[in-house]
């Protein structure tokens, strides 16, 4: 019998085609009950939805946000022997998980846990910890250039509820502006959780200001917006990330702009995805489309990795997932900025109509 080489090539390229890649076990830390059961399910349904498309394992380890539960979580992990780790919804949970997975070289990838300690320390450490949430430097980054791209020229106003995370969004603003000659005409701190908030837009009118950003929460908000329409002040308001929740108990007055997150589920990139988990009759809110496209990315770096680790792999990888491009830069964080400027109208925040 003949041999030929060129047979025996193109019968071992059929064979490789007709081979599946190696499967990965993909291990998710999310709650399986309590306060937060409803948010793990979210994670849980979307990231086993993608797993089954791309013909992956997930293997699901329950989060109970205690305080010191991080080891026995990585514990559990370790030994199910996941490539990958994706989820942790509580900062609780990721700090103690975090230097037995780092030991043990498998990945972390939060979808929750923006505490910037944990990743100063993960860098300083070298562990190979990413973070799919957006960090607090990138919300107030893009506010501070949705201020100057189209608040110069206008009397703008900086107010906080006295809260540490609404002071410390306020004062994250303040310095890069003032760089820029951009000074507020007005500068208070509100009391929260009044029925009422008529003496601040009073204020604000008096100090002759038409735009004002507000570090403080969504239902604040609403009542500074109702009221200033009901005093026939018109004031352009502006709010940051905590404005995505919901919309109780005073309706958003159309028109109030939030610096936030989009809903994922009306992005082209994801119809893919939500097609899928409503055929489950699972909608894609909160965190299931987060979680589909974690478990995009970890697949697609998997197939990339080659001869480098995991932990490469996903530090160099970019993939278009369900949620728009995902990749890190040096620091671990999302490379391209995910906060947009949207605009409150019909019961949904949406593009803002153009100036």
């Amino acid at each position: 019998m003949t041999f030929h080489p060129a047979l025996s090539l193109a019968f071992a390229s059929v064979l490789m085609a007709a081979t599946p890649a190696l499967s990965m076990n993909i291990g998710l830390v999310a709650p399986q009950g309590g306060a937060y059961a409803l948010l793990g399910q979210q994670m849980r349904s979307g990231a086993q939805t993608a797993a089954a498309a791309s013909h992956n394992t997930i293997t699901v380890i329950d989060e109970s946000c205690a305080t010191d539960s991080g080891p026995a979580i990585a514990d559990k992990l370790i030994a199910a022997k996941v490539d990958v780790a994706v989820g942790f919804l509580c900062s609780e949970s990721l700090e103690g998980s975090l230097p037995k997975l780092a030991a043990a070289d498998i990945p972390a990838i939060t979808l929750s846990v923006r505490w910037p300690t944990i990743m100063e320390d993960a860098l300083k450490k070298h562990w190979p910890f990413f973070r799919l949430a957006p960090s607090n430097k990138a919300e107030s980054a893009k506010l501070v250039d949705v201020i100057l791209t189209q608040w110069t020229g206008f009397a703008f106003a900086l107010v906080d509820d006295g809260t540490i995370r609404g002071r410390d969004l306020v004062e994250a603003l303040r310095a890069p502006l003032d760089q820029q000659g951009m000074k507020p005409v007005f500068a208070d701190t509100y009391r929260p959780g009044q029925d009422q908030q008529i003496s601040l837009v009073r204020r604000l009118k008096k100090a002759g200001a038409t735009h004002v950003f507000i570090g403080g929460d969504r239902t604040d908000i609403s009542i500074i917006a109702r009221d200033a329409k009901a005093e026939n002040i018109a004031l352009v308001i502006m709010g940051g990330d905590v404005m995505k929740a919901v919309d109780k108990p005073v309706p958003l007055v159309d028109g109030v702009l939030a610096v936030t997150t989009p809903d994922y589920a009306t992005l082209p990139t994801a119809q893919s995805a939500t097609t899928a988990l409503r055929k489950q009759n699972i909608e894609p809110d909160g965190y299931t489309l987060p979680a589909y496209a974690a478990v995009e990315f970890v697949v697609a770096a998997s197939q990339q990795a080659g001869k480098t680790s995991l932990s490469e792999a996903i530090a160099k990888n970019s993939t278009q997932t369900a949620i728009g491009p995902v990749s890190f830069d040096a620091n671990h964080e999302l490379a391209v900025n995910p906060y947009q400027l949207l605009e409150w109208r019909d019961g949904a925040f949406q593009a803002p109509h153009p100036q």
